[in-house]
């Protein structure tokens, strides 16, 4: 009985992951994260490249699509079909780099490459690394709010440095958890097709899903992008958590009690498990209502325990970073825990 039941988990183990992408999503991880510190986000922006690429390409189209005096369930429809173009044409390129990467030689090299194109870490750490400067030393030189304001796609004209620092908090959970954990996961199962699919979707919710307060042509995005996004919010909002034994002045304990409540806890779409693991473990009040770039009112909920402090500063961004750090250093842990059982226990 035993030994059926680990032949079937050792089938579903060979069958759900490839061991060998696991070098690849490793030196991956290394790359974006302390490459992206040493270098200025691309045009401001901290999340992944591939983003980039989508809003070139498809974000004139989009927000022509996006009329709001049309009816919601018109906007639904033409949010779904601009959803599976992009979905479609973002698949035709992966397939394509994946059947190349096949071809050449160094195959693992292009895949590593591409790989990175779906992800980001270093480049929102960087971001938050200008805030904390400016916020700690008054030394607002040029690109220091904008970064994060281009990253988040929030209006910052009306907003005062607390609301700002919550912000920049929230920018290095989002880049963790939509630019790391869940094209990892992807990656893993479905090889670049999985990655760049996902990257496509965490793109269009970036520009059109407003945190789930997008209205009809956001609608079908959000929910798209919560089909392939939802698990590694979970993974992601776990690792937060965990980082927290490893954070002075936080508490794992604290986070894992405000995920099991009711209250307090962030929304899927402004930012899940991760934002309230971290409100809990350093013991803040995130989120709060902001205005997007677009000119649209983002009623976000506060999230945190009852009581914490939503007057946040440098100190707290600090905080917020190292936890972030761990996190990433704790995922990349479990990815060669993977690797090692695979290549020694199976």
């Amino acid at each position: 009985m035993i030994e059926d039941l680990k032949t079937q988990y050792l089938t579903l183990h060979e069958t759900l992951i490839d061991v060998d992408r696991i070098p690849i999503v490793m030196i991956a991880l290394l790359i974006v994260m302390f490459g992206g510190m040493m270098r200025r986000p691309l045009g401001g922006n901290a999340m992944p490249f591939y983003w980039h690429i989508v809003e070139i390409l498809f974000g004139n189209l989009g927000r022509k699509m996006d009329k709001p005096k049309r009816k919601k369930g018109d906007l639904i429809f033409r949010g779904f079909i601009f959803s599976v173009f992009v979905i479609l044409f973002t698949y035709f390129i992966a397939k394509s780099i994946a059947l190349g990467a096949l071809i050449y030689p160094h195959w693992s090299a292009i895949e590593i490459v591409a790989l990175c194109l779906t992800m980001t870490s270093g480049a929102a750490m960087a971001a938050q690394g200008r805030l904390y400067r400016a916020l700690s030393e008054k030394d607002v030189s040029k690109g220091a709010y904008y970064m994060v304001a281009r990253s988040t796609r929030t209006d910052f004209s009306a907003s005062d440095d607390f609301t700002i620092t919550r912000l920049g908090m929230g920018l290095g959970l989002k880049a963790f958890d939509k630019g790391v954990v869940a094209p990892i996961i992807w990656y893993l199962l479905f090889g670049l097709i999985g990655a760049f699919l996902y990257a496509a979707l965490a793109a269009l919710q970036w520009i059109f899903g407003r945190e789930g307060y997008a209205g009809g042509f956001g609608q079908s995005i959000n929910a798209l992008e919560r089909l392939m996004g939802f698990i590694p919010n979970i993974v992601s909002g776990l690792f937060i958590a965990l980082a927290g034994i490893l954070t002075p002045t936080a508490g794992m304990t604290r986070a894992f009690l405000g995920l099991m409540k009711t209250k307090g806890r962030a929304s899927y779409e402004e930012g899940g498990l991760p934002l309230t693991a971290a409100a809990y473990a350093l013991n803040t009040a995130l989120g709060g209502p902001t205005k997007s770039l677009d000119g649209y009112n983002i009623p976000r909920q506060w999230i945190g325990p009852k009581g914490a402090t939503a007057k946040l500063n440098a100190k707290h961004l600090h905080r917020m970073v190292y936890i972030n750090f761990m996190a990433h250093l704790l995922f990349l842990a479990a990815l060669g825990g993977m690797l090692f059982y695979s290549r020694y226990f199976i």
